[in-house]
């Protein structure tokens, strides 16, 4: 069926449902994207696939259909109610306030939007609310980074007050898209069957072209993630500190983040230390996190027991573990994080707060 406005719909439209747009439908985030939305309750009616001109014409499957992917144009956002961008900034920029402009509420996934304050940076199961309040017609989801510790932290705070956080991240190249995949798989090639470090330089010359990462990240791991910003810091690392601040509540919150890229594909893990208010405890933690949506306590290192990446990839929640009360502090925790960084990371919260908000009641 071709409407008036001469693009296909989905053959899957139903016309009872808000009408979605994915962004981006092509890439990375919006691979899975697509799935979640084949896996999870159906709210949506017609689902309009969009991506660069290169990729038009091309047929995926969303809802065991195939849907022909469109050429990002204003006229293809005409009668879309919720838009989900998973595009580089610089598209969204432009692109979300058209979207906007056309009928849309935008879920952006990009980091474009993610520092206004008239963009609400939403994690459903920490801030839903913060969903129903924007200024600009967008809600923005967190970096990945983010996304893998703060379901799991927003509890804790909920429960104690958080006082400070200090957190050390195990970044997979995913996070640096297809790119980052490929350089990690080409140098894992490059490096096979020679013998390595033994001598500086030794992965460096084997590899050659380090790709997006300053150092080689075959069988290495890199301290640094994003660009240079102020004083050292990465904006990664500064993004860690800015968003976890936005989506608690805590203007003044002291955060402290170094963030690492390691040789792992999916899957980002943090090392966490976080002192609360009140003195805290192993055993009420572990209720607390068992008890929190979006979260999964894998906690018992005498029998091996402990989160990994090979343990989350795949999957939605947070994964936690190696929860222990600090040494010196009664209010404070050590634990380990894992989270799937292409799903909760980013596709996963994307598609939450998209349905958060096909499921505000109407006006009128």
């Amino acid at each position: 069926m071709t409407p008036a406005g001469g693009f296909p719909r989905a053959a899957i439209g139903r016309a009872d449902r808000p009408t979605l747009a994915v962004v981006g439908a092509t890439g990375v985030v919006g691979t899975v994207l697509l799935g979640l939305l084949s896996e999870r309750a159906d709210v949506w009616g017609e689902i309009r696939l969009i991506a660069s001109p290169r990729s038009a014409g091309r047929k995926l499957t969303v809802r065991g259909e195939q849907v022909e992917v469109l050429a990002l144009s204003e006229e293809v956002l005409d009668g879309v109610d919720v838009a989900m961008f998973d595009v580089p900034h610089e598209v969204a920029a432009h692109w979300a306030p058209v979207a906007v402009a056309r009928g849309a509420v935008v879920v952006d996934n990009s980091g474009a939007f993610r520092a206004d304050p008239d963009v609400p940076l939403v994690v459903p199961e920490v801030n839903a609310h913060a969903a129903r309040v924007r200024p600009r017609g967008i809600v923005a989801s967190p970096d990945c980074t983010t996304l893998s510790m703060i379901v799991a932290m927003g509890a804790l705070h909920a429960e104690w007050g958080l006082d400070e956080l200090i957190v050390s991240s195990y970044q997979a190249v995913s996070g640096s898209g297809r790119r980052g995949v490929a350089t990690l798989r080409d140098q894992l090639a490059a490096v096979a069957g020679t013998e390595l470090g033994t001598h500086p330089g030794d992965i460096r010359r084997a590899v050659g072209d380090t790709g997006p990462y300053a150092a080689p990240i075959a069988l290495n791991v890199v301290p640094f993630a994003g660009a240079l910003a102020e004083d050292g810091w990465t904006t990664e690392e500064l993004r860690i500190r800015g968003e976890t601040r936005r989506i608690l509540g805590l203007p003044r919150l002291r955060v402290t983040a170094t963030c690492v890229r390691v040789p792992v594909v999916t899957t980002h893990s943090l090392a966490v230390h976080a002192r609360f208010e009140t003195e805290v405890s192993v055993e009420k933690a572990h209720e607390i996190l068992a008890n929190a949506p979006g979260v999964v306590v894998c906690d018992d290192p005498a029998a091996g027991e402990f989160p990994t990446p090979a343990d989350a990839v795949g999957t939605d929640p947070a994964w936690v573990g190696r929860v222990r009360r600090s040494l010196d502090d009664p209010q404070a925790l050590e634990l380990f994080v894992c989270g799937d960084n292409l799903r909760k990371g980013a596709a996963l919260n994307t598609a939450q707060i998209g349905e958060l908000i096909a499921g505000e009641p109407a006006e009128g």
